[in-house]
């Protein structure tokens, strides 16, 4: 049982379920993109990449399915279960916070660029891009709550 110290702030568990549910959705969009990569199981056209550097959903759904699926699906265990693992930390720019509080971060900032990039390439906009910059909009300010800073602190 957890004493009130170590007591996850609700701020803490929602950065959990977004990470969770952002992971999920983009592993399985992601899986659909590398499984067909001309778009006929996410019925998109290949129409949509005229614009794009891309001839058909490929790398698209790579990176869909690894930087917006699997990362944000370690950043919530480490959020979840803040391991001791050593290894992030080479890369953790804030050392006296563990390294999953970077990881949301950084998964927030990704997912900006991805639907930034997205809008800009595809000449689209959609209430989907709305709602995901949204969603890593909110990735990245709840990651910056004192609360949320103050509970991945190291001691």
């Amino acid at each position: 049982m957890e004493n009130s110290a170590n007591r996850r702030p609700a701020p803490v568990w929602a950065l959990i379920v977004l990470h969770v549910l952002l992971g999920v959705g983009a592993v399985v969009s992601g899986g659909m993109l590398l499984a067909a990569p001309d778009g006929h199981l996410m019925q998109m056209p290949l129409s949509m990449l005229e614009h794009s550097p891309f001839s058909d959903f490929l790398i698209p759904g790579a990176i869909l399915f690894t930087l917006l699926g699997i990362y944000p699906l370690c950043v919530a265990y480490g959020l979840w279960k803040r391991p001791g693992w050593r290894w992030p930390d080479a890369i953790n720019p804030f050392k006296g916070i563990h390294w999953s509080w970077a990881g949301s971060l950084a998964a927030g900032v990704i997912g900006v660029i991805w639907i930034v990039v997205e809008i800009i390439t595809l000449r689209s906009f959609v209430f989907l891009q709305i709602l995901y910059l949204v969603w890593g909009s909110v990735l990245i300010l709840l990651t910056l709550l004192p609360v949320v800073r103050r509970y991945y602190t190291r001691p």
